[in-house]
């Protein structure tokens, strides 16, 4: 493909050649139409087949979090006030640490994972040799980001069940917020992950992603946290996750919920968009 020195667009290859720069060619509807995206899907299955157990290792740090806190310090805490019922810590914490499990899952391979294709491996620009374009690639690692976080997050909601954690039957429906929860923290992690210059960038995910863990009312109710800090505390994304989980895993549903999906939504979009756009500009012409 080239254009015309007159700047008229030009058929080369069967395909015609725009005079805009790749990046300013991604649209939402481009992006989510790829239809090419289970390539990359494909592939990273094969990849891993060899390397499984990487796929388990962020399933285990929630998870001893959440069986210390149930032989220890559930003893100690007793009974959490929500809504004006008393329920147990632990069926208090299980929500938030299955909104931080969905979160480790698919953070993992949209950091560290898209680092290495892009800035080590180059596996990108071997990939976009063949007939994939950037919104496949996006698209594509999005999706496989989703899927890891979708087994942390089913496996947990096991264990969850299993201990005896699960207040309500309504906890079923805590599975779909936990894949959005993944999905969306996916996609931020793969926008801000094409902006790295070095490994030592990755200091800044841990710098965001440990406040988030502790301080997202994870293993504390909203209410302790001073007035400023609740306002802080109630834009953060990982909190939108834990007050929709513990909301649905109690059966108490309100209108908030709704802002809290499309915070969610809003994110996991956003994110996927910014990635396409970076991955344009990093390695189209």
């Amino acid at each position: 493909m080239s254009a015309h020195p007159e700047g008229d667009v030009v058929e080369t290859g069967g395909r015609a050649a725009s005079p805009l720069p790749a990046f300013l060619r991604i649209t939402p509807a481009a992006l989510l139409g790829s239809r090419r995206a289970r390539r990359i899907v494909e592939r990273n299955v094969t990849v891993y087949r060899r390397s499984w157990i990487l796929l388990v290792s962020g399933f285990f740090e929630p998870f001893f979090y959440l069986l210390s806190i149930g032989v220890g310090l559930n003893h100690l805490v007793g009974g959490v006030s929500i809504g004006g019922r008393t329920i147990p810590y632990t069926a208090f914490v299980a929500p938030g640490l299955l909104a931080a499990s969905a979160m480790n899952g698919a953070m993992f391979d949209a950091t560290f994972g898209t680092y290495f294709k892009l800035k080590i491996a180059k596996t990108y620009d071997a990939i976009l040799a063949t007939p994939l374009d950037v919104g496949d690639v996006a698209l594509g690692e999005l999706s496989w980001a989703l899927l890891r976080g979708s087994f942390y997050a089913g496996a947990f909601m096991v264990v969850m069940a299993a201990l005896g954690y699960v207040v309500s039957w309504w906890a079923i429906l805590c599975y779909p917020g936990a894949v959005l929860t993944s999905a969306a923290f996916a996609a931020t992690g793969m926008a801000g992950t094409s902006y790295m210059r070095s490994w030592q960038d990755f200091d800044f995910v841990s710098l965001a992603i440990l406040p988030l863990f502790l301080f997202s009312a994870t293993f504390y109710p909203l209410t302790v946290y001073p007035g400023w800090l609740q306002l802080v505390v109630r834009g953060t994304p990982l909190y939108q996750s834990v007050a929709l989980l513990r909301g649905i895993d109690l059966g108490t549903f309100d209108w908030a919920m709704f802002g809290h999906v499309a915070y969610l939504v809003a994110m996991g979009l956003g994110g996927l968009w910014v990635t396409a756009r970076r991955l344009a500009q990093l390695l189209l012409p």
